[in-house]
């Protein structure tokens, strides 16, 4: 039975992660002493679930969370560090602080390690977030204990709305772009100068191609900026919006 946690401390626990070249131990306190930390743990690097939605949402929403006075959100699984270390590089999830629990001791601790032998992982996280002040949990989410891997309450929409209902979310903005095209590059200045986060969808790489160019926005130039969902054009058009 999963245990809900919620008014106890944290375990106290220490990780072994690879920075650069060096092995650096960071512990517990490291990590949530005199902080407000906004943590969600899930099954594995480079899964599914966890690469298209659960990750980048929350790297999405970091900002957010920051201005709500969130001082860290931490992503932690049961893997080891080269393998978190590298998810963390193909996500570009710079928003996020990655943690290897590579023995479960962290997981375990919570009461939220669970075996998945039938897909042949062995012993991971059970999929959950939380609120952590000051090593103290105040808030958790759990996915319900059923069959599967369910994904229905540990999202960064459901953290931020408990800790702010009315926080201004930001402008989900994409825009396609190919290696070395100045125009592409105006387009991401114009963005950031405007202080817009934004996903890069880049000709060429995982497989985007010109033809993925043209199913999705019609054109078969580059950029190709779309804001809420709404196609705005390109670095041209993308100025006139930001001006208007």
């Amino acid at each position: 039975m999963l245990e809900n946690r919620e008014g106890q401390a944290v375990p106290q626990v220490t990780f072994h992660t690879r920075q650069g070249d060096n092995w650096v131990d960071v512990t517990t306190d490291d990590i949530f002493k005199d902080k407000t930390v906004v943590l969600f743990a899930l099954p594995g690097a480079f899964t599914p679930t966890c690469s298209s939605t659960h990750l980048p949402r929350y790297n999405e929403l970091a900002p957010t969370f920051a201005s709500e006075g969130v001082d860290s959100v931490v992503c932690l699984s049961v893997n080891d560090t080269f393998v978190m270390n590298s998810w963390a590089g193909d996500q570009h999830a710079d928003n996020i602080t990655f943690i290897p629990d590579g023995n479960g001791e962290f997981s375990e601790g919570m009461g939220m390690l669970v075996g998945k032998n039938d897909i042949g992982f062995g012993k991971r996280s059970w999929r959950y977030s939380m609120l952590v002040k000051d090593g103290v949990i105040e808030k958790m989410f759990i996915e319900d204990d059923v069959p599967g891997d369910p994904f229905e309450v540990s999202d960064a929409d459901t953290m931020l709305n408990y800790i702010n209902e009315n926080a201004a979310l930001p402008k989900r903005v994409s825009l396609f772009t190919k290696p070395g095209c100045p125009h592409c590059a105006r387009a991401k200045k114009a963005l950031a100068d405007n202080g817009y986060q934004y996903e890069e969808i880049v000709l060429g790489d995982k497989g985007v191609t010109y033809s993925s160019l043209v199913a999705v926005t019609g054109a078969g130039t580059v950029p190709q900026v779309f804001v809420e969902g709404e196609h705005i054009g390109g670095a041209d058009d993308l100025e006139k919006w930001l001006a208007a």
